[in-house]
């Protein structure tokens, strides 16, 4: 087991930036990941047990096209997450899940947030995965810190004068990534 980073250890972390459309995992415990949401969600998995974790950040929860892979949809950012936290060592039976963002941030982009929200619920229950922390919805932007290796987490609120840029941040863009395998559960 992982000892959780104190306050005074979060800032010796070497900090990983995850961006819309990317996840990180890990077993590094000198590793803390962050992100920036407004209507986006993370999901944080870990399994402190084995001493790994990890995030995703999603844009939508899913794409009305079969088939479609891009990270940017919470289905294919979730099957890769728990695909890559399983490589690394952790026990589907042992991973626990955070969800954080999912705000309704501008009223031009409709409850695509609290979707996102309700998609990452849903998608832990027929998992099996226990969702043991919620910081999700309402109307303002977070920053999320996450320990993947212990599973803590930190959220800040962003100030509404930035916000802007974390929603045109969200926009849906084009998004790429390497091949990865992926295992469908």
């Amino acid at each position: 087991m992982t000892l959780a980073p104190s306050a005074e250890m979060w800032t010796t972390l070497r900090m990983q930036h995850v961006v819309q459309g990317e996840f990180r995992v890990s077993k590094d415990p000198a590793i803390a990941m962050s992100t920036i949401l407004g209507s986006c969600v993370s999901v944080a998995l870990f399994d402190d047990a084995a001493g790994v974790g990890g995030i995703n950040h999603f844009l939508l929860p899913a794409s009305g096209e079969r088939g479609n892979t891009e990270l940017r949809y919470g289905a294919m950012a979730n099957e890769l997450l728990i695909n890559e936290l399983l490589k690394l060592g952790a026990s589907r039976s042992h991973m626990r899940a955070k969800l954080f963002g999912g705000a309704n941030v501008v009223a031009r982009l409709g409850d695509v947030g609290s979707r996102n929200v309700s998609f990452a619920r849903d998608y832990m229950r027929r998992e099996g995965i226990p969702v043991e922390e919620l910081d999700v919805g309402g109307t303002q932007a977070r920053r999320l810190q996450f320990h993947p290796t212990s599973g803590k987490s930190r959220v800040f609120k962003v100030p509404v004068d930035q916000e802007r840029a974390v929603v045109a941040n969200e926009s849906p863009r084009s998004v790429t990534h390497g091949a990865a395998d992926v295992t469908l559960f």
